[in-house]
């Protein structure tokens, strides 16, 4: 079947839930984020693409017939821009997917990761969660409710001999505010989940492991399904949290990772 041919049954098999829902999602031009554009969009969704990588932002938002905005998630200014727009052009918005993240070479150990790597992962991975949630709410409160979807990580609940200091630690950073807000806000009908991948077979971990193919064996060992998971896997579970058919699911911990934060033993 051709890739257009797949695309198409994909989107017969998914369903229509999203149907005349506004998401916004940051970090949309590839990975994780480009998967839930085109999952979303697939379910009916007018998508807002965000991010930095202009030509492949562009060309998801022509793929998906959304639209693409530039946008630094560390500017209070650009955030704040971005969920205007998104109003400006679709009338509202009804789901965020703040998904924008990075894991730069040089967080490590905190014995090796000096304060401006600290920094620079913290800013892009935490402040930025806050910034999209301070500025998107008050627009979800005026639609009268809507879904929040931050993306975490498994490496918030567990421990790891093979660090990424400041990473690990935004993650714990994005759990706990997503759990605050689900409640905060339960009552007001915005949901606020913290989804949580394991390990992703993306570009960037691609490149992680090929460099190193020691480091990918000993993550592989932890996963009960003996693989990593697929970017559109998790869009699958973010198009779950941001449906009608997660309406009683909120401040959650939504883990899809293959089993690994359950796991003491895997099987041979």
């Amino acid at each position: 079947m051709s890739t257009s041919g797949q695309d198409n049954a994909d989107r017969a098999r998914w369903g229509r839930r999203l149907e005349g829902k506004v998401a916004v999602i940051t970090g949309a031009a590839g990975g994780i984020g480009r998967a839930m554009a085109e999952r979303m969009a697939g379910e009916g969704a007018a998508v807002v693409a965000a991010d930095v990588s202009d030509e492949a932002g562009r060309a998801l938002a022509t793929d998906v017939g959304g639209i693409y905005v530039r946008t630094d998630v560390t500017d209070p200014s650009a955030v704040g821009a971005l969920y205007d727009t998104a109003v400006a052009e679709f009338g509202g918005i009804d789901i965020c997917c703040n998904n924008a993240g990075i894991s730069p070479p040089d967080d490590d150990s905190i014995l090796e990761t000096e304060l401006d790597a600290w920094k620079r992962v913290q800013e892009v991975n935490l402040t930025s969660v806050y910034l999209c949630c301070k500025y998107a709410i008050p627009h979800l409160l005026e639609r009268g409710g809507g879904s929040v979807i931050n993306t975490a990580s498994f490496v918030a609940l567990m421990g790891a001999a093979t660090s990424q200091i400041s990473y690990t630690a935004s993650k714990g950073g994005v759990l706990s505010m997503s759990r605050e807000l689900g409640v905060q806000f339960a009552r007001q009908g915005v949901r606020v989940n913290a989804l949580c991948p394991g390990p992703i077979n993306t570009p960037l971990l691609q490149e992680l492991f090929a460099k190193d193919p020691e480091r990918a064996a000993r993550r592989m060992v932890h996963i009960p399904m003996g693989r990593f998971g697929e970017a559109r896997e998790i869009a699958a579970a973010a198009a779950f949290l941001a449906s009608d058919d997660a309406s009683f699911i909120t401040a959650s911990t939504f883990l899809v990772d293959g089993g690994i934060s359950a796991a003491y033993v895997t099987p041979l």
